[in-house]
């Protein structure tokens, strides 16, 4: 897959799958929802204030059929109702609406009723650039602050796992730095080669790692050749881990605003896929979110039975 329409054209081809939406009454947030109930994807369980959720609903004329309204005026009633849900399996995916990220993932790591798997929580964003000849991952810009060794090996192996819901069998994975031979000055040069030869010993599993790669050699096999790196993952990464939330952040930015790329993400690591959508967050980027959560819930899902 090179766009985020093959995603599309994927997950129809599988039973679609339940979202639960915590804090749902906000106009934007329901746009993507519309949109998603349009392409047959998912139904929809909107969690919130029912009086704002079914005026908004008239007013973008979202039809109901693929969804079930809950009053939960109390955004963090809200927040635990849905992360209940998908907890329970009533739903496959959670997805934050008008609420503050710290409120939902205090409920996604609630001991009892939670979402907390047995890695750290990550955030994986896809992008689809134009003119570059594959789906690229970035991971971690939004969660993780300055991830430790083991860190860094947890969250590269949620993104791993999630890529390969899109049919990427052995990952390329590209441990970031700001130059590619192993200074002890620089931590994120140490980390790299150590995340190199865990991938080696199957310490992470299902991907291929190289590191300390800087990003043109990473995603350039010219700026690889240039420099004479011999490798697997220099030129033709699928993944991009980044040192630390500065250089992801600013990575994420630099490719959506400049490079016009189209983008969609998702939080990993939790027992099931969470869409942390932003009110900055473009309509298209909040819809992709939502295709890329699908995609990742539908992995062990079987198609859908042909039409008679």
């Amino acid at each position: 897959m090179r766009t985020f329409q093959d995603i599309i054209s994927k997950i129809q081809q599988n039973q679609p799958v339940t979202i639960a939406v915590a804090a749902a009454d906000d106009i934007e947030v329901l746009q993507a929802v519309s949109a998603a109930a349009k392409l047959n994807v998912a139904s929809f369980h909107l969690l919130g204030d029912e009086k704002k959720i079914r005026d908004y609903v008239r007013k973008i004329n979202l039809s109901l059929d693929t969804v079930e309204i809950s009053n939960e005026a109390d955004p963090v009633s809200a927040c635990n109702k849905a992360v209940e849900s998908v907890s329970r399996g009533n739903s496959q995916i959670l997805m934050k609406g008008l609420v503050p990220t710290a409120t939902l993932l205090r409920a996604v790591l609630d001991k009892e009723i939670g979402l907390r798997g047995e890695r750290i929580l990550s955030h994986v964003a896809l992008f689809e650039i134009e003119g570059y000849d594959r789906l690229i991952f970035v991971t971690d810009a939004a969660m993780n602050i300055t991830p430790t060794l083991e860190q860094k090996a947890e969250i590269v192996q949620n993104a791993v796992d999630l890529v390969h819901s899109i049919g990427i069998k052995q990952p390329k994975v590209a441990a970031l730095a700001a130059i590619e031979t192993i200074n002890p000055k620089m931590q994120a040069t140490l980390d790299a080669a150590l995340l190199s030869k865990m991938a080696e010993r199957g310490q992470i599993k299902g991907a291929v790692i190289d590191g300390p790669l800087a990003l043109d050699n990473a995603i350039s096999l010219e700026a690889a050749a240039h420099k004479g790196i011999e490798s697997k993952v220099a030129g033709n990464a699928d993944i991009l881990l980044v040192p630390s939330i500065e250089v992801g952040n600013v990575l994420y930015k630099s490719i959506v605003y400049f490079a016009k790329a189209k983008v969609g993400a998702v939080l990993a690591g939790a027992k099931a896929p969470v869409v942390l959508t932003s009110r900055a967050d473009s309509h298209e980027t909040k819809l992709n979110s939502i295709m890329l959560a699908v995609l990742s819930a539908q992995k062990d899902t079987p198609p859908q039975q042909a039409k008679l």
